[in-house]
């Protein structure tokens, strides 16, 4: 996974009531994770993507983009996907439903919100 935390998604001053290294603790249970800078889509924050297991990669699966990742409950669900087998081996649980978007264009500013 790699979960955006420079700019402004995992920042207090965007979401202050977000406990965002506990989230990370939450994830880090279920596999590996990259934090990155910035993924280009601050007008999703919190964004997390869930990369494909090596196998559903050479299956065709690709990454998955989740933006608004905040509560508990939605950072659950990421983890038990993961751990479950994520993207092309396992279908995402319900929670995640409306917070899958396209990933953004490289090179295109996105406005902070």
């Amino acid at each position: 996974m790699t979960v955006c935390r420079g700019c402004c998604c995992g920042t207090r001053r965007k979401h202050p009531d977000v406990d965002h290294d506990r989230q990370l603790d939450v994830l880090r249970t279920a596999g590996a994770v990259q934090v990155s800078e910035c993924l280009n889509a601050c007008d999703r924050s919190n964004v997390v993507v869930v990369q494909p297991a090596p196998l559903a990669r050479l299956l065709g699966a690709r990454p998955v983009w989740l933006g608004g990742v905040l509560d508990d409950a939605a950072v659950s669900a990421v983890a038990r996907w993961v751990t479950a087998g994520g993207p092309g081996l396992a279908a995402p649980p319900d929670q995640l439903t409306g917070l899958r978007f396209a990933a953004p264009r490289w090179g295109r500013s996105t406005p902070e919100s």
